[in-house]
């Protein structure tokens, strides 16, 4: 691709459900819906069979059953995701360091100056697609274009497993035709008022009098126009900073009892470690977040004197906060989760006393049982307390956060 810059966007096909039809082949050309299960929970991922129904992410899952009531309904297994994602995110780095992560299932990379080694950008592009497909059994669609704007657009111009450039001659064609609803940024209230302009496509835009859209829509109004002339000079930005790792669920029913928090906070607590220490991070504060029937929520936190990576001690702690919420038996519980914060990079196995090395078995301990979750699931080794609960759990809605 002779142009300025060669950006690719890459982003994977229905990513959950997929990973779960790979997983299962009976689940295969079968509507796949993944998400929160509970009367409160939302789509997170729906496969392209389930998409013919009006099924799409964000949409409640209430919604998304009246509208594919034959559909297969399964949670999300963020563990599994990650895996899988770790995986796609290697095969990014083969090719440039320049990775700019969205989400678990979508990315940007710069690849401008990686022809000497790698061949044009469109080569580049098929290779990452063929890889991927090799290495995981899934797909991807990606765009490639000269600024992150026109490669996410591309990306998503020919689902699933497309792969479709944009130059700066396609413009004219290819982008002004399509709805304003497609530019980066413009949501459905932004939409309706650059309806009321008389603007309904990209090409509408570019060709408005900036002046006037600025009057109805003020500074947005210079983002709009920019993107419509194709012109995006955001860099790919590799080195994001993680802020905080966490989890928090919402029950389908109001939870009373104090021991089913307790169990909640348990799960989450070793998620939470199990993710640091994937990360290869530790984590000096922890917050508890509450929210009430009545949708009041509360938060507390706490900060260690040394940083941790350990289910056990981000448990106990945030046993301690809960407690120091002061519930009282007809306090009606909607939500609960804990997030750590204050990361750093782990500083290796042990900084303990000299003749003390329970912490460093312990540490060895949790890596054996970590690649045994990674090769066998979740739920092959895992704490007593969650045994049952792993069996008869409340429905309920989890989300990871970062």
């Amino acid at each position: 691709m002779a142009s300025r810059n060669c950006i690719l966007h890459v982003d994977m096909d229905a990513f959950f459900a997929a990973v779960e039809q790979r997983d299962n082949p009976s689940l295969q050309g079968k509507p796949v819906i993944i998400g929160g299960l509970g009367a409160r929970g939302v789509v997170s991922t729906a496969s392209y069979e389930a998409r013919s129904f009006g099924v799409h992410s964000a949409m409640p899952m209430s919604e998304a059953k009246r509208r594919c009531p034959k559909g297969i309904y399964l949670p999300v297994n963020g563990q599994k995701y990650r895996s899988v994602s770790r995986q796609v995110f290697a095969i990014f780095h083969r090719y440039t360091p320049l990775v700019e992560g969205l989400s678990i299932d979508e990315a940007f990379l710069d690849v401008t100056g990686c022809e000497t080694l790698f061949g044009p950008a469109e080569t580049i592009a098929l290779q990452i697609k063929n890889e991927i497909r090799q290495e995981t059994g899934l797909t991807a669609s990606v765009g490639l274009s000269y600024c992150k704007f026109l490669a996410k657009l591309a990306s998503d111009l020919n689902k699933p497993d497309g792969f479709t450039i944009i130059r700066e001659e396609d413009i004219q064609n290819l982008v002004h035709p399509l709805p304003i609803s497609k530019l980066w940024g413009v949501g459905e209230k932004a939409a309706a008022q650059l309806n009321r302009l008389g603007i309904r496509t990209i090409g509408d835009a570019a060709a408005m009098d900036l002046a006037k859209m600025r009057r109805t829509i003020g500074h947005l109004a210079d983002h709009i126009f920019q993107l419509s002339q194709g012109i995006d000079p955001r860099p790919v930005e590799p080195y994001h900073e993680r802020k905080s790792i966490g989890q928090e669920v919402t029950f389908s029913e109001d939870v009373t009892d104090i021991e089913f928090l307790h169990t909640s906070l348990l799960e989450q607590a070793e998620t939470v470690a199990r993710e640091l220490r994937q990360s290869h991070m530790e984590a000096k504060t922890i917050t508890l977040k509450l929210r009430y029937a009545s949708f009041q929520t509360t938060t507390k936190s706490h900060t260690w004197t040394e940083p941790t990576q350990s289910g056990s001690k981000i448990y106990q702690a945030a046993k301690q906060l809960l407690q120091k919420c002061g519930l009282r038996p007809t306090d009606r519980i909607r939500l609960i989760g804990i997030s750590t914060s204050s990361l750093i990079a782990e500083r290796g196995h042990v900084q303990a006393n000299l003749f003390d090395q329970a912490p460093d078995k312990n540490h060895h301990l949790q890596e054996t049982v970590d690649r045994l979750k990674d090769k066998f699931g979740e739920t092959v080794i895992t704490r007593a307390r969650l045994v049952k609960k792993h069996f008869a759990d409340a429905p309920s809605e989890r989300r990871n956060e970062e």
